[in-house]
């Protein structure tokens, strides 16, 4: 097959790798609107079981990937001044441009196309020259938008804002940490994804945003008001700042997820917030699901039609688990009455999918303490 792929990143390169590893006869060109060293964040995050899938589907870039990881089984909530650890979950996280890195290196080796800052004006033309146009260009996809009759896509933006930063203040463990001031309440999402650096996302609701004066504050203004914020968190660490700047989280679905020769992957697609999981997870879990349609089916349209049917299901639990836990998030100041050990235990159960048993079977101690703190507050 041709097979030409908008978006350079995770979910289109790895898309690109199995296809081409599969049949080295596929002809296939990835564009990508940035350069090979542009990227934007810092971190990102894999589970336990999403490190497997990626072995099962291609052991070369599973172990260049899994070489440099930082791995951890806590997540601590800080609140309070109190920081609560619960153990027994399994995260690793890496750099995003070590990552795009890694999968760059692996596209070359096995002969697909890069070509870097390439726009892509003439989508059509594209889709006409090929047997199959996968549009994996992100959250603000153009293939999307010009094809909006085809996919019908549900476009939500969230009230919260968040800004994603790095530190070199180091966070052994998924941390969750809640500080208030004057201006109301802000969460922050940290973890290291290397041996010196950590990803540290700030979100707030609306009311905090305004009450601060963000949207007076230049980028300097800005960090240095988190940084003061968070300051024993980061324990005088600066925030560092890569094209930084406050965003509102986009909820994405789309009615159909394909037509004709043509499919939306990664983020494109669907989106889920990133307070339970990482859209790099779901992009290169899409592209294994999309991959194994192909090795299904023997020509496009069935492959197609079978990605939505089979993988829609997953994604909508999960986008669904996702919102429980964003609108936890965007009620944060709701919680913050509540004890450490509380808010942690709320936390942990917030998206519907962990529930006290799962709690206890991963650390019984943890569920010890809660318990032993409710009783003690009915006695009161």
């Amino acid at each position: 097959m041709k097979i030409n792929i908008i978006g350079g990143g995770p979910a289109g390169m790895y898309f690109a790798i199995l296809m081409k590893k599969a049949d080295a006869d596929h002809q296939i060109t990835v564009y990508e609107r940035n350069g090979p060293d542009d990227t934007f964040g810092w971190g990102v995050v894999f589970s336990g079981k999403t490190l497997a899938n990626l072995r099962a589907a291609d052991e070369e870039s599973h172990a260049e990937i899994t070489k440099s990881f930082a791995a951890w089984d806590n997540v601590d909530v800080v609140h309070r001044g109190a920081k609560i650890s619960i153990h027994g979950n399994s995260f690793s996280g890496i750099a995003r441009l070590q990552l795009l890195k890694i999968l760059q290196r692996r596209c070359e080796q096995l002969g697909i196309e890069l070509l870097f800052r390439n726009e892509i004006a003439a989508l059509e033309s594209l889709r006409a020259d090929c047997d199959l146009l996968v549009a994996a260009d992100g959250v603000n996809s153009t293939a999307r938008k010009q094809y909006a009759g085809e996919f019908r896509p549900s476009l939500d933006v969230r009230p919260n804002r968040y800004i994603w930063y790095g530190t070199n203040q180091l966070f052994h463990g998924l941390t969750l940490t809640f500080r208030e001031n004057e201006a109301g309440v802000f969460a922050a999402h940290s973890y290291k994804f290397n041996q010196t650096t950590s990803t540290f996302i700030i979100e707030c609701d609306p009311q905090t945003w305004e009450s601060a004066g963000f949207a007076a504050m230049n980028d300097d203004d800005t960090r240095l008001y988190l940084e003061n914020v968070f300051a024993e968190d980061l324990s005088d660490q600066p925030l560092l700042s890569n094209n930084s700047k406050w965003l509102n989280f986009l909820l994405v679905k789309n009615a159909n997820w394909s037509f004709e020769n043509m499919v939306l992957l990664g983020d494109a697609l669907h989106t889920a917030h990133f307070s339970i999981g990482s859209g790099t997870k779901l992009a290169l879990e899409d592209a294994i699901a999309l991959f194994d349609c192909f090795r299904k089916k023997e020509s496009v349209r069935p492959a197609l039609e079978e990605f939505e049917t089979s993988r829609k299901p997953v994604i909508e639990a999960y986008q669904a688990a996702a919102q429980d836990s964003m609108r936890w998030f965007e009620n944060a100041r709701e919680y913050m009455h509540l004890s450490p050990i509380a808010l942690a235990y709320s936390l942990m159960t917030r998206s519907g999918r962990v529930d006290q048993e799962d709690l206890k079977r991963r650390d019984p101690e943890f569920i010890a303490r809660y318990e032993a703190g409710k009783a003690e507050g009915s006695r009161q």
